[in-house]
């Protein structure tokens, strides 16, 4: 939006220079962008948010402009008594089809006109802010759209049929010439202005070329009204057109505006085309009734930080065109005119006051924080999770949740009887929603391979899609995968290690340990190792066969995969309540036992067994060293446990912890036939 300081004065007394101004406005939220001198005038470029079309005009800038000065503002459309402004209805009718396209629409006839050309004053301000000047009676339609926000359109009145105007949809297949000069096809989602004949218009756009005013044009028909903006916005994007009227009306037009712009319009043909009022009417309007917000002065203090008196906030909000009243010591009553369409609940108001006031003016402090304990919420775990996940060195990966049959077949076997498929794919590629995350795990790890990548561990948080009694399903998963051979430096070198299932299955482990989850199992069954949790059955690891990779142009390598359903996950991390643990008083002791056992009996049969057999005093044990080589049999793998004993009493001696720690030996011997090393 442009707009000239002069123009801007004649509305409002500044004292104050162009660029002061300018920075006065941007800083109550009024960007301006540009701040330029041309002819004896400076040109503002402003920014104007959506939200505030009352800004697309010079009087809505002048009242912001007042508001920031503290200058009173004068009113240029005040109504002035007389016989051109009654309602007078010979000579011109107005018929509405639906009162919802159009809610206001007022035509006035000013006969006697001479076309020609426009002042200096009004073609310099014109074309200062953009707008090219054509001739006296539309340069004076475009000076009312710049200084108020209505846009206007001037009929030449006897190149209709009739005055007799009709606002309506347009007709299947109806066509018209706009000023352009270009054929426009209409379509019954379009609005026009039209006569007992044609239509001669597409209202709030651009008017028709045969209706055109022109040299020998002597009766105008002005046009005022109201459209519906959405409307409007249609229309133009079928049409093409993007035009200043079509800009204000599809953002909303006050249609407290429309009379006296109207009026104002007439005024100046007079003044300058020598036209005289003959006739005006208006269709019948149903007044909006104007909205009141209560502002407490308490409330106000509480949010800005500054206590702003009631008669400051009462000059400021006047400034800004609303009607301040007091109701209470602590209590305001504020009318919002209706232009105002952005301002419904008490914190708009603030918002004004703080702005006006100055944000400049408002001392930096820091807020006062009173933490309270809160729950532990399924998005906070979802955060902790990747946290923890990231801590194990793992990346978060995002894949689509559509994917093509011939890819879940290739996966899973066969497309699951519940998979839900879409009913009209964009592409071969998004047939269905994605049952399982593996697919898009997989398709990641050949993207990575492809570029070189030697070590791939991946996780996604995502959601797998079924159909469960003819209701659409969405269940949250964990879906980890691991394909290469990792790198890491030591004191001895570069340290190459494969990637492997107990490295999942220590990850696994890893996040069930960070939340405090004690109660999970591993069960190899049908070729892959299942996870349950408290009895549940909550997700698989697995190896991907090699007739997969191959499909995924995955070659040599092995990839590890797991899926985890997250809400059984979650129901565990959601109930777990970190406790504070104090540090031992009391050292503990440490014993090691090497032993040769069955390659099939489960480490982690061994170290539960050992757990529930510790009397009180072994506070941990755990696998610290594997083994599988020359020195070993055929079928078997040598390991060895570390058994942490500890009291909480006293310090432990030998010979508490001797007999305890021989009888855990029995009981590998026994029960699991292990060698003892």
């Amino acid at each position: 939006m442009k707009v000239t300081y002069n123009w801007l004065k004649d509305f409002v007394d500044i004292d104050i220079p162009p660029r002061e101004l300018a920075q006065k406005l941007t800083m109550a939220g009024l960007e301006v962008g540009g701040c330029e001198e041309r002819d004896g005038d400076c040109v503002f470029e402003i920014e104007i948010t959506s939200n505030r079309p009352d800004w697309l005009s010079v009087t809505g800038l002048a009242r912001e402009v007042a508001a920031v000065t503290n200058k009173k503002m004068r009113d240029p459309f005040a109504q002035r008594s007389g016989a051109g402004n009654k309602n007078i209805k010979t000579g011109v009718a107005i018929e509405i089809a639906d009162k919802k396209d159009c809610p206001l629409y007022t035509a006035r006839i000013v006969r006697d006109v001479a076309v020609g050309a426009s002042p200096d004053w009004m073609k310099q301000r014109l074309e200062l802010v953009g707008c090219r000047s054509i001739n006296n009676v539309v340069d004076i339609t475009n000076y009312i759209l710049f200084e108020s926000g209505e846009p206007l359109h001037a009929f030449d009145l006897d190149r209709l049929a009739s005055p007799h105007i009709i606002v309506r949809r347009a007709y299947k297949n109806e066509t018209l010439t706009t000023i352009d000069g270009k054929k426009r096809e209409l379509t019954p989602d379009i609005l026009v202005i039209a006569d007992k004949e044609k239509a001669v218009a597409v209202a709030g756009i651009m008017g028709g070329i045969e209706s055109e005013v022109g040299d020998s044009t002597r009766s105008v028909l002005l046009e005022a009204a109201v459209f519906d903006p959405v409307l409007i916005r249609r229309g133009r994007q079928i049409l093409g057109i993007q035009t200043e009227a079509a800009y204000r009306f599809e953002r909303g037009i006050s249609p407290g505006i429309v009379s006296p712009a109207s009026f104002r319009a007439a005024q100046l043909l007079e003044e300058i085309a020598g036209g005289q009022m003959s006739a005006v009417c208006s269709s019948r309007f149903s007044a909006v009734k104007s909205l009141i917000v209560s502002v407490r002065l308490s409330v106000v203090e509480r949010i800005l930080g500054v206590s702003v008196p009631f008669s400051a906030a009462q000059k400021m909000l006047v400034h800004l065109g609303f009607t301040v009243t007091r109701s209470s010591k602590d209590m305001m009553r504020v009318t919002v005119p209706p232009y105002r369409t952005d301002v419904k609940i008490e914190e708009d108001i603030i918002e004004e006051i703080a702005r006006i006031y100055g944000y400049e003016k408002i001392k930096v402090t820091l807020p006062s924080l009173r933490p309270k304990p809160a729950g532990f919420e399924k998005r906070d775990a979802v955060l902790n999770l990747k946290r923890v996940l990231v801590g194990l060195g793992l990346h978060e990966v995002n894949t689509l949740s559509l994917t093509d049959k011939k890819t879940v077949t290739q996966v899973l076997g066969a497309v699951p009887a519940s998979a839900i498929e879409i009913m009209n794919p964009l592409s071969g590629e998004q047939e269905m929603m994605s049952p399982s995350s593996i697919p898009g795990l997989l398709r990641c790890v050949s993207r990575n391979l492809n570029h070189k990548q030697e070590y791939i561990n991946i996780f996604e948080i995502t959601k797998n899609f079924s159909w469960v009694n003819n209701v659409p399903l969405e269940s949250g998963v964990l879906g980890i995968a691991l394909c290469g051979v990792s790198s890491r430096f030591t004191e001895h070198g570069v340290l190459r290690e494969n990637a492997t299932l107990l490295h999942l299955k220590g990850i696994c482990e890893a996040v069930f340990g960070s939340f405090g989850i004690s109660a999970y199992s591993f069960a190899e069954q049908a070729g892959e190792i299942r996870i349950s949790i408290k009895g549940k059955d909550a997700g698989f690891l697995r190896i991907i066969p090699s007739p997969v990779l191959d499909a995924f142009d995955i070659k040599n390598r092995q990839v590890f995969c797991s899926e985890i359903n997250l809400d059984i996950l979650l129901d565990e991390v959601l109930i777990w309540e970190k406790k504070f643990v104090s540090l031992p008083l009391y050292p503990s002791i440490s014993r090691d036992i090497s032993m040769v056992v069955g390659d099939t009996i489960p480490a982690g049969r061994i170290l539960s067994a050992v757990h529930e057999n510790g009397s009180g005093l072994l506070t941990d044990v755990k696998i610290s060293d594997y083994y599988k080589g020359k020195q070993i049999p055929a079928g078997f793998k040598g390991l060895t446990i570390t058994c942490i004993y500890r009291s909480s009493e006293r310090t432990l001696t030998d010979a508490e912890v001797v007999p305890l720690h021989s009888r855990i030996c029995a009981l590998l011997t026994d029960t699991f036939k292990a060698t003892l090393r």
